[in-house]
């Protein structure tokens, strides 16, 4: 159980004060939570919403709007979590009050001044050191940038500053489940970048530095509340998780392994080798597909064996998705998330959710769907009272 204790920390937290004023809680934050520089609503006296990581920067001004990538759609999520109700949004929503009450209430990770690069860089981290290095200094080369999607973009302060947060915001979402079962980014699915290169809109890989992180006992030095030996990463967004694939060897196939479901007639050309890979036609409805997830699911957990899970909850399986392939309904989604989160709750393996892709110009409907699988962790969080700390029992 967690200790809202008032003694120091090994990574202070006056910095993170200095840099959000706003910051309202100002609790000392325990070791194990490292990855935190502002706790959010105590998970304990919470009734309404399991933990939930965001940080202000993880969409900056001035992305340019011909970009098929959504930058703001990071803010217009936090931004719908504590808006959408009945009364804000009534043809769309049947909740009685936004599922986050106030910006307060986000876990924030740590700001880049911060961060442990440990966690990112071989040997410790599983990300090649020079290609970290070039990227944090602006200097990939051009080819590298049209490779990545972003082009001029990718030398930004902005985007590099985001892209190692969104990375951080993971481990912190980990660290969260761990505690209390289940814990969800605001961002995250970076599934596309590998050891040394960025791909498809992704740099950094945050499902590897996670799954690293986690299974590492020299990087958390045993602060962590369980020890994890084995994750699994359940990547259900619609393109194949091929980055995260390439990870396997570097961290070991006997610390992670890897689910892929995904449209085999999309994006990457060619696919990797995940441990399970499930690729689906074109045109897939929400039958098919949950005919599919099923038993891959429970077949991987039962010959892995993980005490941890890793979900990407990407909604471009979404009909309407402009870079997806697939047929599945906002319903489909929603029976998706449910299942696959419930399903890790009821074998009590801890389960952290990541948003992965999801690609529309109409930021509040993207963020609908992006806010589902926040939503269903919600509803498990009240299902099973785990404030309560039954997750434990």
């Amino acid at each position: 159980m967690i200790i809202w204790s008032r003694f120091p920390k090994t990574v202070t937290s006056t910095v993170a004060l200095l840099h959000n004023t706003s910051c309202k809680n100002k609790d000392v934050i325990p070791e194990w939570l490292n990855a935190c520089s502002k706790l959010g609503l105590d998970p304990l006296k919470n009734r309404f919403h399991a933990p939930i990581v965001f940080h202000e920067n993880y969409s900056f001004p001035n992305w340019p709007t011909e970009y098929t990538f959504p930058m703001d759609k990071f803010a217009s999520l936090a931004h719908f979590l504590v808006k959408n109700c009945r009364k804000s949004n009534p043809h769309h929503s049947s909740l009685s009050r936004p599922i986050v009450r106030s910006y307060d209430d986000f876990f924030r990770p740590l700001d880049y001044d911060d961060v442990i690069w440990e966690w990112f860089e071989q040997p410790t981290g599983p990300i090649d050191k020079i290609f970290l290095h070039r990227f944090l200094s602006g200097s990939l080369s051009k080819e590298e940038c049209r490779y990545i999607g972003f082009r001029e973009q990718t030398s930004r302060n902005e985007l590099i500053e985001r892209t190692v947060l969104e990375v951080v915001g993971t481990i912190l979402t980990c660290q969260l489940a761990l505690q209390y079962g289940i814990a969800s980014n605001t961002a995250g699915g970076t599934h596309h970048a590998s050891p040394d290169r960025g791909a498809g809109y992704t740099i950094l890989n945050d499902l590897a530095v996670s799954s690293n992180y986690l299974t590492n006992l020299s990087l958390h030095k045993g602060c962590l509340p369980k020890y994890v030996e084995k994750v699994l990463i359940v990547d259900c967004d619609v393109h194949q998780g091929d980055g995260t694939a390439k990870f396997m060897n570097i961290i070991g196939t006997h610390r992670v392994s890897t689910l892929s479901i995904h449209c085999k007639d999309n994006y990457p050309y060619p696919k990797a080798t995940s441990t399970y890979d499930i690729g689906l036609p074109s045109k897939c409805s929400d039958e098919d597909y949950m005919n599919a997830l099923q038993p891959a699911l429970l077949k991987a957990i039962e010959e892995t064996k993980p005490n941890f899970i890793l979900y990407d909850a990407g909604v471009d399986v979404y009909k309407y998705d402009t870079l997806g392939k697939f047929l599945l309904s906002l319903e489909g989604i929603r029976n998706r998330d449910r299942w696959v989160l419930e399903t890790c709750l009821k074998k009590k393996i801890p389960v952290a959710a990541v948003i992965g892709g999801g690609y529309d110009k109409n930021l509040n409907l993207l963020s609908q769907r992006h806010a589902i699988v926040h939503e269903e962790c919600a509803y498990l969080w009240r299902k099973y009272k785990l404030w309560q700390n039954s997750y434990q029992t």
